[in-house]
């Protein structure tokens, strides 16, 4: 099946009235959605879109743009498609409405564990669940009689022969650009080595052997990765593999269909999923598990929400997921797991398994904490004895700023 053609960065898509032949019904609200730009948000929106007035921005800025565009009155988005790790924002802001009246009239479809409540109430609508896993060439592995890495330690080993090998541009992609991505990266792998991020009374507690050691472990790619991997988000690595340039990533599975691509990609039936490696031998997979889902504006009329909630709908229905399999590890009746999911959910269903990313006001705190200060670590403009103390600084000083921490 030829996959839908990925949304790159700030692409929108508008549809008119014209183009609602599978819609249950025809819009005639304004609707517009904001949302990240990877395949699965493409499937969704272009469904969306068949009922009619509905404008999708797919953007990988989205996580920047929403707060401020949510709390314009009115909004300047109807839908927002966000993630457990980017709904806290627009939680604390009260500027999304609980859908359990839209639900009880629109989601009969819906199943439970698509329902997100917070302190009881429906706050999103969830469609998949997503992570990062381990993505490979399988030829080049099997070329040069390497195993499937299981650890960091395994994928280094293999990055090694691979590089000497000189079969790929570099060895190895990495999703290391400055900022939410990079802090990501030691997201996963703090807790990889056994760390946790907070004490009891939210103080951090990353300057630990735990945070040296996952510092560590994200320095050791630097040998193998683009040199301009500081600029290298998860649509740069899905290129760079599309391209035939990498041979191996802990890429997000969201990105597998485009590897099969058979319009953008030339590398189709050649990369392989498996789960996340560990950082530790025997640990849980140095990742965390997300899902993906869509959020109502509260600066929004009751009608337009009803609107925007029934055209969302359509756009997370089965008829979708059918047309779409391949394109995320999907939470709607209708999928069935294929080869591009297995590295997921082997990831999912370790023993341990790897943990959900932990969406709280003090952890997005120490999230952009991360994010601003990591990356002189790895240029080599600080040790990092200095890294973990100034993330820990950073992190006080804005939990104290947002009333977490006295």
């Amino acid at each position: 099946m030829m996959l839908r053609k990925l949304a790159l960065a700030g692409v929108v898509s508008l549809m008119g009235s014209s183009a609602f032949a599978a819609c249950a019904f025809e819009n005639t609200t304004e609707v517009k959605m904001l949302s990240a730009g990877f395949e699965a948000w493409k499937a969704v929106s272009d469904a969306m879109a068949e009922c009619g007035n509905v404008q999708a921005e797919l953007d990988q800025e989205f996580r920047t743009k929403q707060p401020a565009a949510f709390e314009a009155n009115p909004s300047l988005y109807h839908i927002g498609g966000v993630s457990n790790g980017t709904i806290t924002p627009l939680l604390n802001a009260g500027t999304i409405r609980p859908l359990d009246d839209l639900v009880a009239k629109y989601g009969q479809h819906l199943q439970p564990n698509q329902l997100i409540k917070i302190d009881g109430k429906i706050m999103a609508i969830a469609m998949m669940v997503n992570t990062q896993h381990l993505m490979y060439r399988e030829d080049i592995l099997a070329d040069l009689g390497i195993d499937t890495p299981t650890t960091w330690d395994e994928v280094y080993a293999a990055a090694a022969k691979i590089k000497e090998a000189g079969v790929v541009d570099v060895p190895l992609g990495a999703t290391m650009k400055s900022g939410w991505n990079l802090a990501q990266e030691f997201v996963n792998m703090h807790p990889g080595h056994g760390g946790k991020f907070f004490n009891a009374d939210n103080t951090p507690a990353v300057n630990s052997d735990e945070g040296m050691a996952a510092l560590a472990t994200l320095k050791a790619a630097l040998e193998f990765t683009d040199p301009e991997v500081l600029v290298s988000d998860s649509t740069y690595v899905q290129q760079q593999f599309q391209q035939g340039k990498i041979a191996m990533a802990n890429l997000w599975a969201s990105r597998g269909g485009a590897m099969d691509d058979e319009a953008e990609s030339q590398v189709v039936g050649k990369v392989k999923m498996a789960a996340a490696p560990m950082a530790i031998e025997g640990g849980a997979p140095a990742t965390t598990l997300w899902w993906d889902g869509i959020v109502i504006a509260s600066n929004i009329s009751d009608e337009e929400a009803d609107a925007a909630f029934r055209v969302a709908m359509e756009g997370m229905d089965e008829e979708m997921v059918k047309a779409n399999n391949a394109a995320a590890i999907w939470l709607i009746k209708g999928y069935e797991p294929g080869p591009l999911a297995q590295g997921a959910i082997a990831t999912a269903t370790a023993n341990p398994p790897a943990p959900a990313y932990p969406s709280t006001t003090r952890m997005g705190l120490m999230h952009t904490a991360l994010g601003n200060e990591l990356p002189a670590f790895l240029t080599g403009d600080r040790d990092a004895a200095a890294t973990l103390v100034a993330i820990e600084e950073a992190y006080v000083t804005s939990a104290k700023e947002a009333g977490v921490l006295e």
